[in-house]
């Protein structure tokens, strides 16, 4: 009875170990052909499928661009075709020409120390140049107020003063770049600050206005000119201090000159400098 009863659970296990292997199989079965079925179906998608999708994604990508926000364009510039003075430029913009005062700045009048000496250094710098001109607005005379960037990226406004040629205009401008520029040019007494009394560019305007000058700059303009004076080279000291011209280069007086040395026509240096011949060097 043991035996038969051994028997029928040995035949059990059996038929269980078979139903499963058979369960399986045919779980294998149908994975295979289930994966069969979908390489078949990828094999017989249409061509034009990827392209759809690839428009798509372009699509996206242009819309990306479109919403995508603003960037500032780069522009050819404005070219500096005159220097009128040294705070004061021409510029060829769009075809027609355009005076330009810089802003935040003054340098020395013409007749002052250093007023020629500025005016060549902003020639130097940016004369025949493509600059990039800032605008800040206009001024009384329908002149534009402006910042003149250079073609190496400097800021020919701070140039100026930190070389020496120009002072920070506080009056019309509070810019703190400026102001510290004058500062570190007058510690290093650079350039105008050679000159132990610098006149301030408005303040001598203001005296010319008041009429001080008046007689003197009548004198000048119409004072006597020696024979050939209008070609003939003399030399002069550019300090507001000095009031002579000398007829050689290496008259010693000249040696004392801390500032620099011009050379002008004699006319020049009587008329519009109003200076009289130095009596030490007066003879060729």
């Amino acid at each position: 009875m043991r035996k038969h009863f051994h028997f029928l659970l040995i035949l059990a296990l059996c038929a269980t170990i078979s139903c499963r292997q058979s369960s399986r199989d045919e779980a294998q079965e149908q994975f295979r052909q289930r994966q069969q079925a979908i390489l078949e179906r990828n094999e017989n998608l249409p061509d034009s499928l990827p392209a759809e999708t690839t428009a798509e994604e372009t699509t996206t990508t242009e819309e990306t661009a479109d919403t995508a926000p603003d960037r500032p364009s780069t522009t050819a510039g404005d070219k500096v075709i005159g220097i009128k003075d040294g705070d004061t430029i021409e510029l060829l913009r769009n075809g027609q020409s355009e005076t330009v005062r810089l802003y935040g700045v003054d340098t020395p009048e013409k007749k002052q120390a250093y007023g020629e000496r500025a005016r060549q250094f902003t020639s130097d710098l940016a004369f025949g140049k493509t600059v990039r001109l800032i605008v800040h607005n206009k001024d009384r005379y329908g002149r534009t107020v402006g910042t003149i960037m250079l073609p190496d990226g400097r800021n020919l406004n701070e140039e100026l003063v930190k070389s020496g040629y120009a002072w920070h205009y506080a009056a019309y401008s509070k810019d703190m770049n400026l102001a510290n520029a004058e500062v570190d040019a007058r510690r290093f007494k650079r350039g105008l600050w050679q000159d132990p009394n610098p006149v301030a560019p408005w303040d001598f305007r203001k005296e010319k206005r008041s009429g001080n000058n008046n007689t003197s700059e009548a004198s000048a303009s119409t004072a006597p000119i020696p024979a050939g004076a209008t070609k003939r080279t003399v030399y002069l000291c550019n300090s507001s201090g000095s009031a002579v011209y000398h007829l050689t280069e290496t008259c010693h007086v000249l040696k004392r000159c801390k500032q620099d040395i011009l050379a002008v026509t004699e006319a020049a240096a009587i008329r519009e400098y109003d200076r009289r011949a130095d009596k030490a060097c007066s003879k060729l």
